[in-house]
Parts: C-alpha cells; sequence; structure tokens
C-alpha cells in the first residue's frame, strides 16, 4: 500500500516535472520568435519542402536559437571543453592551440558535381558581365587546414581534397574564365599565414593574398583603364593586443574565463587612409562619376577579414568597392551585389569574386540562384 503511493507521488512529480519543461519550452520559443525575432522557419513553405521533411528540420533549427536551448547548449559545450577538451561538431582541435572549421574537412556526397555546377554558374556570369564590358576576375582562398598544415597534429583532410582548389582553378582559366588559386602566394616557410583561433587569414595572409592579386590585375594589358584613378594609400599598425577567434565562438565556449579558453591570437592592427593622387589625377577624374570605384570586390567574410581590402587597395593605387558579406559562402555576395542599385547605376569596370575553397563541393540547395 505504502509502495504504491509512492509509486503514485513519483508519476505526479514526474508529471509536474514534464509539464513544466513543455511551458519553458513554449515559453523559450515565444521569446525568441516575438522578441529576439528568430524567424519560425526560413525554408520556403512549399508542398514539396512540407513532403520531405525540409521545413520542420529548418524549423527545428531555427527554435534551436531561442534562448532555452541555447543556454543549455552553451553550458553543453562548455562543460565538454573543460572536462574532455571537445569542441562539438563545428570546430576541431590540431595542435595546441590550434583550431579549425570542421566544414573544410568535411567529403560531401557528390561533391564534384557541386564544384562542375558552381563552374558552370560562374561561366555563365563571366558572359554575361563580359557582354556589359565588365571583367572578372576569380580568387579561390584555401582552407586554413591546407595552408596550416603543420598545426594539425593528427587532424585529417581526405586525399581527394589535394588538387580541389587547383583542378577547380585550371578548369575555370581552361573556360576562359581569369581565375586564380591563392595557395602558393599564402603558403609561405615558416611563417603562419591564418591565425590560431578563428577561421580566417591573419594580416600577413592578407597581405600576401592580395599582392599576389595586384600582380595578377596589373599584368593585364589595359590594366589602368579597369582600375580608375590612382589614390594614395598610407598605412599605420598598432600595437599588438589581443584578438577574440570566431572559431572559440562557433565552439560555444567563448563565455569561459579567458584562462579556460584557447590562447587568444595576438595581432598587431592596420589602419589604411585612402587619398585621392592630385599629382597625376586631373579634376574631372577627381569629383566626377569617374572618381567612383572601378573595381568592385564580391565574397565572403575574408575579404572583410585582416585588412584585405586595405592591402589590395595600396597594391593597385586604386579605390575598390567591398561588396562582400560575411557567411556569404560562394554566391550570397555576388546575389546581393548583381541585384543592387549600386551594380545597376553605376557598374564597375572589374569585378574580383573572392571564393573559399571550402565552398566549391558543398550542397548546392542552399546556392542562390544567379541565373
Amino acid at each position: 500500500m505504502r509502495a504504491s503511493s509512492s509509486r503514485r507521488g513519483g508519476s505526479a512529480w514526474a508529471g509536474v516535472g514534464f509539464v513544466v519543461f513543455l511551458a519553458g519550452a513554449a515559453l523559450s520559443n515565444a521569446i525568441g520568435v516575438i522578441v529576439n525575432d528568430v524567424p519560425v522557419t526560413r525554408q520556403p513553405i512549399t508542398l514539396p519542402a512540407l513532403l520531405d521533411g525540409r521545413v520542420s528540420q529548418d524549423m527545428a533549427r531555427q527554435m534551436a536559437e531561442t534562448p532555452l536551448p541555447s543556454m543549455a547548449a552553451r553550458i553543453e559545450r562548455a562543460a565538454s571543453w573543460v572536462a574532455i577538451g571537445d569542441l562539438g561538431p563545428r570546430v576541431r582541435q590540431g595542435c595546441p592551440g590550434w583550431l579549425f572549421l570542421s566544414d573544410e574537412m568535411a567529403v560531401h556526397a557528390d561533391g564534384g558535381a557541386h564544384a562542375a555546377a558552381r563552374l558552370q554558374t560562374v561561366a555563365r556570369v563571366a558572359q554575361r558581365l563580359r557582354a556589359q564590358g565588365i571583367d572578372l576576375m576569380v580568387v579561390v582562398v584555401p582552407d586554413k587546414s591546407r595552408i596550416a598544415e603543420r598545426h594539425l597534429c593528427g587532424q585529417a583532410r581526405a586525399p581527394e581534397f589535394e588538387g580541389r582548389a587547383r583542378q577547380w582553378v585550371d578548369r575555370l582559366n581552361a573556360a576562359g574564365v581569369p581565375a586564380m588559386d591563392l595557395t602558393d602566394a599564402m603558403d609561405l616557410p615558416h611563417t603562419d599565414t591564418f591565425l590560431r583561433t578563428d577561421t580566417h587569414w591573419n594580416e600577413t595572409g592578407a597581405h600576401a593574398a592580395a599582392a599576389a592579386l595586384t600582380a595578377r590585375l596589373l599584368a593585364w594589358h589595359d590594366a589602368p583603364a579597369r582600375l580608375g584613378p590612382r589614390v594614395q594609400v598610407t598605412r599605420t599598425v598598432s600595437s599588438p593586443e589581443p584578438r577574440p577567434g570566431d572559431l572559440v565562438r562557433l565552439a560555444g565556449i567563448d563565455g569561459l574565463p579567458l584562462a579556460w579558453q584557447p590562447p587568444q591570437d595576438t595581432v598587431a592592427q592596420s589602419t589604411f587612409v585612402v587619398a585621392a593622387d592630385t599629382a597625376t589625377t586631373d579634376e574631372a577624374a577627381l569629383f566626377g562619376d569617374d572618381a567612383l570605384p572601378s573595381v568592385a570586390l564580391i565574397g565572403t567574410s575574408f575579404s572583410r577579414t585582416s585588412n584585405f581590402v586595405g592591402f589590395l587597395q595600396m597594391g593597385l593605387q586604386a579605390r575598390v568597392a567591398n561588396a562582400a558579406r560575411d557567411g556569404g559562402e560562394f554566391a550570397g555576395a555576388a546575389a546581393a551585389y548583381f541585384t543592387s542599385p549600386a551594380f545597376r547605376q553605376t557598374p564597375p569596370k572589374l569585378v574580383v569574386w573572392e571564393i573559399p575553397e571550402r565552398s566549391l563541393q558543398r550542397p548546392l540547395a542552399d546556392d542562390p540562384v544567379l541565373d
């Protein structure tokens, strides 16, 4: 009798706990959607998307961004890092202090076909731009795990990645689209060109990449016509300071005390000042439409990190309009820029399209339409 009463009491408390949990989840979702503007789904709601589960899958992904699951995930991530050194599914640790993005090492089904499809997309865009009198230069940024291979300490890259960037660039050049692989420019002996705790290149890498791109652009036979009026670019460098890495944030351990996190990078940040070169440019060019940038840069956060644009402007002695987007992957920035008033009303003479190597073979489903 007493045991039966105890079981009923336990069941009641379990029921209360379950109801409280559901209420907390519902409140968390409501706060996320109403207060934090988390969309219920970013997936267009169509019958095929409903039937194959894409809508429900995206809803689950969006609700994971609401306060309760987000807080629970961060606690779990921090505990896993402190207890066993685990950084979760999106970040891997190589040698001590060196973090890498898991995406770079992911083998995608039909990756070769995806890369081929993206090559055809770039070729079509180049053809359309050429018809408008606009040139296109494609630059592929190699994976951090390729350039910083000596810091992998056991983290493995698939053998089929060996020629991934170079072969894609070679095929693009063969198709008549100027393209370059930045691997050789960034693979400097005994010098790190990527940040340790961040996805991106450091200023040494950005400078090396910009210098290689500058040399290629200046070698074109009518470079002055493409680049527009010359500018003077001056650079100053600050004292080194700690720099938080995006991979620490992606791993969900940025809320821990600094002493418990991987050591931060220490970075001397450059500042660039661009001014018209009055000694070589006439008044009409200084104040008319000719003064607008003739070069537009589309791409990803690489083009927005470690002063890549500053180094590029300094090398070209020309203004560069930066239309790159964080998280743009293969074509996010291209889709936004080519439909923007800036492109329609003041088209450039040259577009530089920066593409990370890791984006070449990703599934095509998330690419915006460029055709």
